[in-house]
């Protein structure tokens, strides 16, 4: 029971996040402040009264339209919220899952704290993701204020992740006890990390180089190195590689949908020179990767054995 009410908390406290994403996402590409002015009509200016920012709850109650002007108000808005309580939702179910474990390798007391650690933790990479594939989508825009932070916040995640497995390894239970840093086991992890996450965003800049030297222009941003090495701090190279994969087959897919368009067949070279926002097929790729990344590299890896 406790299970079930805390996840449905976690995805109203969801919702609730997901609004004041949507909030960032309209005021954040026009300099504007996400404070003040309070919530208002983007296309008539008028101050929304309280009922009207209950997420998800209001949009379907005003049937996507400002009550005032009838403006459409968009899909993004129940979409934000909804995937953002839907994600949290499910990392809270997850964790419950885990307490039900019998024994926690390193204890109880220092699982379990971890536990709510990587729960949180997810919570706010999932909100990260779904902020920069919707400004990416929106406004092919992959802002430094969120990608800095979120290289700099998994950087730590992993690195407190490092330290974990480098204490159950050796047995230690603080910084000076045990052989930690004798056997060398936590600078290895964290000289993994760091180099994955170079490579990670060397990846990205390797093609960028391949498509100038083919294209002779501009085809993929620095801020798509940023996001890889985003993925690559918090989920690791092999989680970063899979988000990557995933994220050209979807963007691939959707090159080919707009392609077998009528539109796109009329003019083919608009089509050509029509962007693809990368970054929103990578945070896709990112969050799928989060969610079932391991099952997925070792249904391959039994795949690729054969």
């Amino acid at each position: 029971m406790i299970r079930i009410l805390g996840t449905i908390f976690a995805g109203l406290m969801g919702l609730a996040f997901g609004s004041f994403l949507n909030v960032c996402l309209s005021r954040w590409p026009q300099g504007e402040s996400v404070v003040s002015p309070r919530s208002h009509c983007r296309n008539c200016g008028r101050t929304l009264a309280w009922w009207e920012n209950v997420p998800l709850v209001s949009w379907l109650a005003l049937r996507g339209r400002c009550r005032t002007c009838r403006a459409w108000i968009g899909w993004r808005y129940p979409l934000v919220e909804l995937a953002v309580g839907a994600l949290w939702a499910q990392q809270t179910w997850r964790f419950f899952e885990s307490l039900s474990q019998p024994v926690f390798p390193e204890g109880a007391a220092f699982g379990l704290k971890w536990a709510f650690f990587d729960a949180a933790a997810k919570m706010l990479l999932y909100w990260l993701l779904v902020a920069l594939a919707v400004l990416d989508v929106e406004n092919l825009w992959l802002p430094n204020r969120l990608t800095i932070p979120g290289i700099l916040s998994g950087l730590g995640f992993s690195i407190a992740a490092a330290y974990r497995m480098s204490w159950g390894s050796n047995g230690a239970s603080d910084w000076g006890a045990g052989s930690v840093f004798l056997e060398g086991t936590f600078l290895a992890y964290l000289l993994a990390i760091v180099l994955g996450v170079l490579l990670a965003a060397g990846l990205i800049l390797l093609f960028r180089w391949l498509y100038w030297l083919i294209r002779h222009r501009e085809g993929i941003g620095l801020g798509d190195a940023k996001l890889m090495a985003l993925l690559a701090a918090w989920l690791d190279l092999p989680g970063a590689l899979l988000a990557f994969g995933i994220g050209i087959v979807f963007a691939a897919l959707v090159a080919v949908v707009l392609l077998v368009l009528p539109s796109a067949r009329l003019d083919k070279s608009a089509w050509a020179a029509k962007k693809l926002p990368l970054g929103t097929f990578l945070c896709i790729g990112g969050i799928i990767s989060s969610l079932w990344g391991q099952p997925i590299l070792a249904a391959y890896l039994r795949w690729a054995s054969f």
